[in-house]
This record gives C-alpha cells, sequence and structure tokens, in this order.
C-alpha cells in the first residue's frame, strides 16, 4: 500500500480564506483556552453562514496546527426551540475530547435524550443532551459560541485571561458562601433571590481540563439560583434574548418584570415588552408541543411550561473588550452589567427550552450569608 503523502485531504487545512485576526483568535481558543493535544479529537458543530463558517475554518486550521485530529460538521440553522441534526447528536456520541459549538443560534436540542436520557455508568445523575452529559461527566471539554460574529470573535477573544480568571474567582467564592443575595440598580431593579446549596461557576476561558467550557467571548461568574425562591422587581435596560428567532434586542423603553416566588408574573413597559412576553409564551408552548411523544407525561410538561417564566440564572459579566451590540453573547460579558436569565438553569433540575438572558445595567449586588452577614459583591457596577 503506498505511503500516505503529507497534505492529503485527511490533514489539508480548509480551503475557507480566513482573515488574520480572525486566524490569530482562533489559535488563541484553540492553543490557549483549550489547550488541545496531539491526537485529540476536535468535533466542530456550525451553520451554513459566513461568519460561523469562517470561524470555525480558522477553528479547524489552528487544531490541525496542534496536531488534533478535527472535524467540522455543518447543520441548518437551529434556534432554542428546535432539535439538532441526528448527525450531530451521533457525532458527540463518539465522545471526542473537544467539542466546539459555533452556531448562528444554537446547537439545539436532543431528541435521543429527550426521549431517554442519558446516564453513564454507576454515576449519579441524568442529562436530556449529549453535550451537558460528556460535559458533566469529564468526557469532553468545550466551548460554545452562538451567534458569534467576526468582529465579535476578534475583538472579544484575545484577552487578559489572567486577570478575568482572578475576578471571576473571585466572585464565584462569594457566590458560593451567600444564602441570599439582593440586586438594586438605577433603572429600578430591586429584587432578592435565594442561593442557598447552589455553587458558583466561572466562564474565565480556562477550558483545557475534561468537564471544563463556557462561552467565548469569555467572561462571567454565574450561578443558578435556588428554584422558586425569588421576589422583587427587574428592570431590564440593556438587551433581551428572545425565543422568535431574531434574537436579542435593545428596547427603546426598558423592560419591567414582576417577580414572585421565582417564576415571572407580569411583564410591563411597552413593545419591548410585549416582545419578551411573546418569547415566554413560545417557550411554554414549545412544552405542550411535546404531547403524545415517548417520555413526555402530562406532568413533565406542566414542568417544562411553569419553568419558561423561571429565574434559571444570575451572571454577572467580566469582559473588558466586551460592548453593547445587541448580541447577547458579547452583550452578557460586559465589565459592569449583570444579567438574570428567564428559563432553563444550569444545574439542571428547572429544565425548559428557552433560556432567556436580559441585562441589567450598573447593579450593586450584596451577597446574606447564613448567618445574616452582608457583603458587598458589586456597587453600581463596579466590582467590591
Amino acid at each position: 500500500m503506498a505511503a500516505v503523502k503529507k497534505g492529503t485531504p485527511a490533514r489539508r487545512k480548509s480551503a475557507r480564506r480566513v482573515p488574520s485576526r480572525i486566524a490569530r483568535a482562533a489559535r488563541t481558543a484553540i492553543a490557549d483556552v483549550l489547550r488541545v493535544r496531539k491526537g485529540e479529537r476536535v468535533v466542530i458543530v456550525t451553520n451554513p453562514f459566513d461568519d460561523v463558517l469562517t470561524i470555525s475554518a480558522a477553528l479547524y486550521d489552528a487544531a490541525l496546527d496542534r496536531g488534533a485530529d478535527a472535524t467540522v460538521i455543518i447543520q441548518p440553522r437551529r434556534t432554542s426551540l428546535d432539535m439538532a441534526s441526528d448527525a450531530v447528536i451521533h457525532a458527540l456520541r463518539s465522545e471526542p475530547e473537544v467539542t466546539i459549538s459555533i452556531s448562528a443560534d444554537k446547537l439545539g436540542k436532543d431528541r435521543f435524550g429527550m426521549e431517554k436520557p442519558y446516564r453513564f455508568g454507576r454515576g449519579r445523575g441524568s442529562w436530556t443532551h449529549i453535550f451537558n452529559a460528556l460535559m458533566a461527566t469529564g468526557r469532553s471539554r468545550s466551548f460554545w459560541s452562538p451567534s458569534v460574529t467576526l468582529d465579535m470573535f476578534a475583538r472579544t477573544v484575545p484577552v487578559d485571561y489572567a486577570r478575568m480568571r482572578r475576578q471571576a474567582a473571585k466572585l464565584k467564592r462569594a457566590l458560593d458562601r451567600a444564602d441570599r443575595v439582593l440586586i438594586t440598580a438605577p433603572g429600578g431593579t430591586d429584587i432578592e433571590i435565594g442561593l442557598r446549596d447552589r455553587k458558583g461557576r466561572a466562564d474565565d476561558g480556562a477550558f483545557w481540563k475534561p468537564g471544563s467550557g463556557g462561552n467565548l467571548p469569555a467572561g462571567e461568574t454565574y450561578i443558578s439560583p435556588t428554584n422558586y425562591d425569588a421576589d422583587g422587581v427587574l428592570v431590564f435596560d440593556g438587551s433581551l434574548a428572545t425565543a422568535d428567532g431574531g434574537g436579542a434586542f435593545v428596547p427603546r423603553a426598558p423592560v419591567t418584570v414582576d417577580v414572585s416566588g421565582g417564576l415571572v408574573t407580569a411583564v410591563r413597559g411597552g413593545a419591548g415588552a410585549r416582545r419578551f412576553e411573546r418569547s415566554l409564551r413560545l417557550g411554554e408552548e414549545a412544552a405542550q408541543k411535546m404531547r403524545g411523544r415517548t417520555g413526555w407525561t402530562a406532568r413533565r410538561i406542566a414542568t417544562y411550561a411553569r419553568n419558561a417564566r423561571h429565574l434559571g440564572e444570575l451572571g454577572i459579566g467580566l469582559n473588558p473588550a466586551a460592548r453593547v451590540t445587541g448580541n447577547m453573547l458579547e452583550d452578557e460579558k460586559i465589565l459592569g452589567t449583570c444579567h438574570i436569565a428567564i428559563g432553563a438553569n444550569y444545574d439542571e433540575d428547572a429544565q425548559a427550552f428557552t433560556h432567556l438572558d436580559c441585562i441589567v445595567k450598573s447593579p450593586t449586588i450584596t451577597t446574606i450569608g447564613r448567618n445574616g452577614r452582608r457583603a458587598a459583591l458589586m456597587k453600581s457596577g463596579k466590582i467590591c
């Protein structure tokens, strides 16, 4: 048999032209963030759109430069309400060491896992998506960049990760110790959120250990609030995510959300509020559409529908290069802001079809310990 020559299709770089600033950011992502090693399998999932395809090509080339076995899979655009292509799920089921999602919107749900949740060996826990199962059990490491653009990737990926990681670790320690948190802001936000027995997570670009991962651009510390334990008012005066396929938007007037028992009870504030309310209803309707499908009991459908209005995340932005763009992937990382997500949480015990991040500018955040002691975490957008 003839020897395989260097430069055969199995090892050839992408033919897509990649701007130098994108190639530089991709090298940072592969070498510094993921620390990809020779021989590792890297699966990159993307869509047929110029920005995400170009970024995926740059990541593919950077992975080959590290000696990895890289593969790019292109599926049609998916939203948070859609199922991923079966081929994507099967590729992830092969348990690659590194998985990367560079999507125009979302990776998509896992129809197999939603019918029969994944369990591994004798370990505890089950997951409705193979991606989450691989991450939770340390079988893969990853980053995901839903709705990323060329400008965003080039500008916000090559940053000072050492400083970001110090800040993220500091905030995580404070949230881990907290029993509750109070958030106020000049826009009118005034809410108390339970955090008992929850642990924070640092999306700080240190994704080289098995099971680690987060967004690129990185730059937040986040936590899943205690289920159904939040009361007050949220005023979103930055951008808001939607489930209508149109991405995030910056409303002309702030959107006010009333919260009781950890659930959104009312949305007020003009056209922006009406659009956001519509997205909450889409999350509820998506659950109802599962009626009659394998594994979808009446109780499960009701839980998913209820959680479409559930407070699923508190996050604090830390990326100094992030700015308001109307793209939530970047906006939620803006230093000096916090965001609340309505919908599914990250602890997998409050599941929903949607997860809608919404920005609060210049917050003051105070933690309350189990002993009642209060500590300032952030004042008017400045980390204490």
